[in-house]
């Protein structure tokens, strides 16, 4: 069965995919699976992982909202995912190594979003995200002994940042789409917690994008699909690239550091701050290990979701006020 879906694959997919037969493999080499690519083995160990279960109670944007309907780092993953497998299939990629790059690229992920990077990155000197969670699906899971993936899906994890560099065509499709979900739903988590309506998004992008993000999610795509087409690469057009980078820019100004949320931000970075210097000096509450206590401090606060994150600092801080 597997060796009659490889033929199919190797003779649908163009000849700019990531095929298996070309992996450069494992960290540790492993028995093949009768009945699926590494490709998809790898997407069933990070989609069966504790870290990814977490990512259901970590902050997109608006941290621990009361909310049914706030993104989270889930509900991203997956949207990130739908987005990049439609553009793989449609540029006859090797969709099973961009679904897997796609679910993990944020699995080491800090609490409260992007707002407990930064303060990791400041106590520790160097702290990203994208390096975390291949620390995380190298090291860090299935009881320190990690879950060996490829080369290929590791190298997306690592790079699905723009400023990233990744070595497949499945990669560059994961971070393009990372961009596209995340301006897209964040946009919509704006506008219902009542930060900004739909009439204040920059007009020239909306004339370009869409005006809903259904809209624009599709022009998007549309737009990378025809613009990348048999051509060995993947990009966008220019004037999308442009208006995209519009929108992300509005997101910054307006809602990012918005006032209204800067309180939250503040009470996250003291929560996270404080965290950080309690396992500083009690590294008897940390699990045994040979690495530096702040890199095991950091390892620990960096799996929190947000709430146990707040309920840790309530147990450990408030408490001993009374």
């Amino acid at each position: 069965m597997k060796k009659e879906y490889l033929e199919f694959l190797n003779g649908w997919m163009s000849k700019f995919a990531m095929r298996e037969s070309a992996s450069q493999g494992r960290q540790a080499a492993q028995e093949p699976c009768p009945m699926r690519t590494d490709y998809q083995r790898d997407r069933d160990r990070i989609l069966h992982s504790k870290a990814f279960r977490r990512l259901k109670h970590k902050t997109q944007v608006f941290i621990a909202p009361d909310g049914d309907h706030f993104v989270t780092r889930m509900t991203h993953t997956l949207e990130v995912s739908l987005v990049a497998r439609t553009i793989s299939r449609a540029l006859r990629l090797n969709e099973d190594l961009t679904e897997a790059i796609a679910l993990g690229h944020d699995i080491g992920h800090t609490p409260f979003g992007h707002n407990g990077e930064r303060v990791l990155a400041e106590l520790l000197g160097h702290f990203e995200h994208n390096e975390q969670s291949l620390r995380v699906v190298d090291k860090l899971e299935n009881e320190g002994k990690g879950l060996n993936l490829t080369f290929e899906v590791r190298d997306g994890i690592l790079n699905h940042r723009s400023i990233g560099n990744p070595c497949t065509l499945e990669g560059k499709v994961v971070m393009l789409a990372d961009k596209i979900a995340y301006i897209n739903h964040d946009i919509d988590d704006a506008i219902m917690a009542n930060i900004i309506t739909s009439s204040d998004l920059p007009k020239a992008a909306c004339r370009l994008l869409g005006n809903s993000k259904r809209e624009r999610i599709n022009n998007l795509i549309a737009d990378i699909i025809n613009v990348s087409a048999e051509q060995g690469a993947v990009e966008q057009s220019a004037d999308f690239a442009y208006q995209l980078a519009q929108l992300r820019q509005f997101m910054f100004d307006k809602v990012y550091f918005n006032e209204a949320k800067m309180s939250q931000i503040k009470k996250a970075e003291v929560i996270v701050k404080l965290l950080f210097e309690h396992f500083v000096q009690h590294p008897e509450k940390l699990a045994p290990s040979n690495e530096p206590i702040k890199v095991r401090a950091a390892d620990y606060i960096a799996g929190m979701t947000d709430n146990f994150a707040i309920r840790m600092f309530k147990d450990i801080y408030l408490l001993d006020t009374l």
